[in-house]
């Protein structure tokens, strides 16, 4: 499950550096003269994004079962499910954003390391939260990734209410993955929006 949270950042990121070239080389500029609406393009690269991180996943969780891990097969499947999406739309919406503010391709993939790899290590993907200093601990419980981990955890593997323990410190554990839902909600919205606008206002300038 920690490689989700890893695969998932990169892999929308890649995307996003798709979305790059294609801008400076590719269809983009026909698709920019189409009677469509700017945002359509937005949605028609996150929704590719989204179907292929789909399959990604798909693929990882069937391996990890063929090697003998076991997962919750209830409705518990959800909350890993909502969780993935909405990682996918923050992370895609970021290299959205990042593919228009950097210049080049160069700039762009220098940026991935910072973005996609760097927040694995502090999110609770090898070690629990608790163990870090007491400032990154509260700094990682801001990453949306902490959250989608600790999710990933309880939605397969039923497993996962001491990583949302340690974001929270309730007993609840049904409330706690609402929050950690809601929080992943707030930065897909956000960052989906922004990305939207940007796009929408750069395409039109």
């Amino acid at each position: 499950l920690a490689t989700a949270g890893l695969l998932i950042p990169l892999n929308c990121l890649l995307f996003g550096l798709g979305v790059l070239v294609d801008r400076r080389a590719g269809a983009m500029r026909e698709l920019l003269v189409a009677p469509i609406q700017r945002s359509a393009i937005v949605f028609g690269n996150l929704l590719a994004a989204l179907t292929v991180t789909a399959l990604q996943i798909a693929v990882l969780v069937a391996a990890a079962a063929v090697r003998g891990a076991s997962f919750v097969t209830s409705g518990h499947v959800l909350w890993f499910l909502g969780a993935a999406v909405l990682l996918v739309v923050v992370m895609y919406s970021l290299a959205e954003v990042l593919s228009i503010r950097l210049g080049n391709p160069e700039e762009y993939t220098g940026s991935l390391p910072v973005f996609a790899i760097v927040p694995f290590f502090f999110a609770g993907s090898l070690y629990p939260i608790t163990s870090l200093p007491h400032w990154l601990g509260d700094a990682a419980k801001v990453l949306p990734l902490t959250h989608a981990l600790a999710l990933f955890r309880f939605g397969l593997t039923g497993q996962g209410a001491q990583a949302l323990h340690n974001i929270w410190g309730m007993t609840n554990t049904t409330a706690m993955a609402l929050l950690s839902l809601a929080v992943l909600a707030v930065y897909a919205g956000v960052a989906l929006v922004g990305a939207v606008r940007l796009f929408t206002r750069t395409c039109t300038s």
